[in-house]
Protein backbone atom coordinates (compact mmCIF):
# COMPACT_ATOMS: atom_id res chain seq x y z
CA UNK A 1 0.00 0.00 0.00
CA UNK A 2 1.54 3.29 -1.12
CA UNK A 3 1.69 5.66 1.61
CA UNK A 4 2.38 9.71 1.82
CA UNK A 5 4.06 11.20 4.21
CA UNK A 6 3.66 15.06 5.84
CA UNK A 7 6.73 16.10 7.29
CA UNK A 8 6.28 19.70 9.56
CA UNK A 9 9.87 20.72 11.14
CA UNK A 10 10.06 23.65 12.93
CA UNK A 11 13.36 24.89 13.55
CA UNK A 12 14.25 27.21 16.70
CA UNK A 13 17.48 28.99 15.36
CA UNK A 14 17.59 28.81 11.56
CA UNK A 15 21.29 30.88 11.87
CA UNK A 16 23.12 27.68 13.72
CA UNK A 17 20.65 25.02 12.22
CA UNK A 18 20.19 25.41 8.71
CA UNK A 19 23.46 23.68 7.74
CA UNK A 20 22.59 20.76 9.71
CA UNK A 21 18.80 20.59 8.27
CA UNK A 22 19.90 21.29 4.42
CA UNK A 23 22.62 18.63 4.53
CA UNK A 24 20.15 15.63 6.07
CA UNK A 25 17.31 17.48 3.20
CA UNK A 26 20.05 16.96 0.49
CA UNK A 27 20.95 13.08 1.96
CA UNK A 28 17.41 12.05 1.47
CA UNK A 29 16.37 14.29 -1.67
CA UNK A 30 15.36 11.80 -4.09
CA UNK A 31 12.43 11.16 -1.05
CA UNK A 32 11.01 14.39 -0.84
CA UNK A 33 8.32 15.46 -3.47
CA UNK A 34 7.56 19.00 -2.49
CA UNK A 35 9.41 21.19 0.20
CA UNK A 36 8.18 24.29 1.68
CA UNK A 37 9.68 26.37 3.71
CA UNK A 38 8.08 29.33 5.37
CA UNK A 39 9.37 32.24 8.18
CA UNK A 40 8.66 35.95 8.88
CA UNK A 41 10.18 38.25 7.19
CA UNK A 42 9.90 42.37 7.40
CA UNK A 43 12.65 45.41 5.34
CA UNK A 44 13.68 45.13 9.41
CA UNK A 45 13.67 42.10 10.65
CA UNK A 46 14.15 38.41 9.86
CA UNK A 47 13.07 35.42 11.87
CA UNK A 48 15.50 33.38 13.29
CA UNK A 49 12.44 30.48 13.93
CA UNK A 50 11.05 29.18 10.76
CA UNK A 51 8.85 26.25 9.67
CA UNK A 52 9.67 23.46 7.03
CA UNK A 53 7.02 21.30 5.33
CA UNK A 54 7.89 18.02 3.45
CA UNK A 55 6.04 16.19 1.43
CA UNK A 56 7.81 12.65 1.25
CA UNK A 57 7.32 10.05 -1.13
CA UNK A 58 9.24 6.44 -1.86
CA UNK A 59 10.10 3.84 0.52
CA UNK A 60 8.88 3.68 4.00
CA UNK A 61 12.44 2.86 4.99
CA UNK A 62 13.94 6.48 3.71
CA UNK A 63 11.02 8.08 5.03
CA UNK A 64 11.55 6.72 8.37
CA UNK A 65 15.51 7.30 8.22
CA UNK A 66 14.82 10.95 7.47
CA UNK A 67 12.63 11.15 10.58
CA UNK A 68 15.29 9.96 12.88
CA UNK A 69 17.93 11.86 11.16
CA UNK A 70 16.45 15.46 11.71
CA UNK A 71 14.66 13.98 14.93
CA UNK A 72 18.77 14.23 15.83
CA UNK A 73 19.10 18.10 15.86
CA UNK A 74 18.12 19.08 18.83
CA UNK A 75 16.80 21.90 18.39
CA UNK A 76 14.05 21.06 15.71
CA UNK A 77 10.46 20.33 16.87
CA UNK A 78 9.01 17.44 14.60
CA UNK A 79 5.51 16.74 13.48
CA UNK A 80 3.65 14.26 11.10
CA UNK A 81 0.91 13.13 9.53
CA UNK A 82 0.41 9.75 7.15
CA UNK A 83 -2.37 9.19 4.59
CA UNK A 84 -2.84 5.65 3.33
CA UNK A 85 -3.98 5.09 -0.40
Amino acid sequence: MKKTRILGIYINNRVMDAVLVQDILTRYGCSIKTRLGLHEVTNEHCSTTGLILLELTGEEKEMDDLERDLKGVAELQIQKMEFNG
